[in-house]
């Protein structure tokens, strides 16, 4: 039989080949322009109806997190609808450190990624649909290096200046699939809680704050090596545009509640990290943090609190990151949002893991945890 074809000249795809023998590829990741990461890989395998493939990636040793490959099931899709978890192990020792998928698609055609993908075809789709909405306006914050448009939607009215912002790194997909859930229940005109927090706040929401980085394939970094989420205490035009313009914007509204959505690579689990280091941590922020970490953990099994970061110690914030200069500058509650590459074990789906699915339900129960945490912030109001 002849050999199976590999190749990922596509939006946001990323692989190497190096050889193929049949049904078996061995392959690599191409790290981010000027940069040393690499994790992020989405291809396509033709030929392969009524074949087992058996596909080695190599050399992950040396990727950003070789830590997170241990226990992880790459996703794999035939209509690039549906994305399941494919037969995958991990083997440190063998050529660099090896990831090896098997799976037997029933077609023609199959798509293998780290995460279910968020092209920026996708990307272009969601602004396009949300902006149509009544009480949706649409702006662009600037561009990025290559002359892509940083969006934000703003809905609601409300007096509370709330900012969402996901993808600083692009290969975070489960971040805007968050933003698609988000956006999806805060333009629904029969939710009752989406009508209620348009009237309590003025969301300004940036589904995707790297559209070059997710363009290109990339894990962590723009299209020049930027990791954007290092870069918020100086931003510049020549380095991170992309977080030029959205601080910018900030400092025009005030931020006085702000979640930046991430996905962990090496945690099964979805957590909370917040800005415990600043200097100038108020009571009231520092309760605020709390209160809605408590809030959000009693409406979702999806959501844990023991599993984590380390906190950092106070005063010893690195500013440069965005939830700890949104936090200081502003006086505002902030916090990451971090979800999963692999599953989060409390709730496991051994055929999915995490998934599209649940990271926009994951929206809806943040946004719900919110809803109570405007409340209560206001009746605790003098």
């Amino acid at each position: 039989m002849n050999d199976i074809m590999i190749n990922a000249a596509f939006d946001s795809g990323n692989i190497q080949v190096t050889r193929i023998a049949g049904s078996e590829a061995w392959l690599t990741i191409r790290p981010d322009k000027d940069s040393h990461f690499l994790q992020w890989f989405y291809f396509r395998v033709a030929g392969a109806a009524g074949r087992e493939l058996t596909l080695h990636i190599n050399g992950l040793a040396r990727s950003a997190y070789p830590d997170g490959w241990q226990g992880y099931k790459a996703c794999v899709s035939e209509d690039r609808v549906e994305w399941l978890r494919a037969d995958t192990d991990y083997d440190a020792q063998e050529d660099g450190g090896t990831l090896t998928i098997r799976h037997a698609p029933a077609g023609d055609l199959a798509w293998f990624a780290y995460f279910a993908p968020f092209s920026m075809e996708r990307h272009n789709d969601l602004i396009a649909e949300a902006a149509l909405n009544d009480g949706v306006t649409h702006r662009t914050l600037g561009l990025s290096l290559d002359g892509q448009a940083i969006d934000c939607l703003d809905i609601g009215d409300g007096p509370r200046q709330v900012w969402l912002y996901a993808r600083q790194h692009p290969g975070e997909s489960m971040a805007e699939w968050w933003m698609e859930g988000a956006l999806d229940m805060l333009t629904d005109p029969a939710d009752p809680i989406a009508r209620s927090l348009r009237r309590q706040a003025s969301f300004h929401i940036v589904p995707n704050l790297n559209p070059d980085g997710t363009q290109r394939g990339h894990l962590r970094t723009n299209a020049i090596g930027t990791n954007l989420n290092r870069e918020w205490h100086e931003p510049s035009a020549e380095r991170s545009p992309e977080v030029l313009a959205i601080r910018s914007a900030m400092d025009a509204t005030g931020v006085d509640f702000a979640m930046d959505v991430h996905g962990d690579e090496a945690i099964p689990a979805v957590f909370l990290a917040g800005f415990e280091g600043i200097a100038n941590a108020t009571t009231r922020q520092t309760a605020g943090y709390k209160l809605y970490s408590k809030l959000l953990l009693a409406l979702t099994p999806d959501f844990q609190a023991t599993r984590g970061y380390p906190i950092t110690p106070a005063g010893k914030a690195n500013l440069a990151i965005s939830t700890n200069q949104v936090a200081q500058r502003y006086g505002a509650v902030s916090m990451t949002l971090e979800m999963p590459f692999k599953d989060h074990d409390d709730m496991a789906d051994p055929d999915s893991g995490w998934s599209p699915e649940r990271s926009a339900a994951m929206a809806r129960s943040c946004l719900g945890a919110l809803h109570q945490w405007l409340a209560q912030e206001d009746a605790d109001q003098p």
